[in-house]
């Protein structure tokens, strides 16, 4: 599972206006639904804002992966936001969240859900990333950023790098 699997530079929001985290997730998906009609905003906002409810999806360090499963698309979907200047999203850390990565997957495909968040999850936690991400101005230059490490990451796993994200050489 690689991240250029499922998510295009349209999918890339490079300044989000809300300042809160339902006024977040409420953005990402009025955007999706823009560039994936088949996506049905109420249901897909209901689904995450629910998820939210039952712990944050921000996992720290900046950083936040707001997902859930959908019954009407038919495919994984990922949307890459960013806010300068952070939202409160009750993340494990206590810290605001900067960098979101939202995943919305086909109900009924639990393992796909499952390898785009252990992928997304080990793409971000490398903080040098994190920061490259803060620079570029929009969204050519943030999904290349994001394809570049998700090219790398694959390199180093399948060079025996051990799943973790980590460049054996180093």
């Amino acid at each position: 599972m690689r991240i250029v699997d499922i998510l295009s530079e349209d999918l890339v929001i490079p300044s989000v206006r809300a300042t809160d985290r339902d006024a977040v997730l409420g953005e990402v998906v009025r955007h999706v639904v823009g560039v994936r009609p088949e996506v049905d905003r109420d249901t897909a906002l209901r689904v995450l804002v629910d998820r939210e409810r039952i712990g944050s999806t921000g996992i720290g360090q900046g950083f936040a992966i707001p997902h859930g499963k959908l019954p009407q698309i038919k495919s994984l979907i990922a949307c890459f936001a960013r806010s300068a200047e952070g939202v409160q999203f009750a993340s494990l850390d206590g810290k605001p969240v900067h960098l979101f990565l939202m995943l919305l997957a086909p109900e009924g495909q639990s393992g796909i859900h499952i390898k785009a968040l252990s992928r997304c999850s080990r793409l971000f936690k490398d903080p040098q990333f994190r920061g490259r991400l803060m620079v570029p101005a929009d969204a050519h230059g943030l999904y290349s950023i994001i394809m570049e490490e998700d090219a790398r990451l694959g390199r180093v796993e399948g060079a025996g790098g051990g799943g973790d994200g980590r460049d054996p050489r180093s």
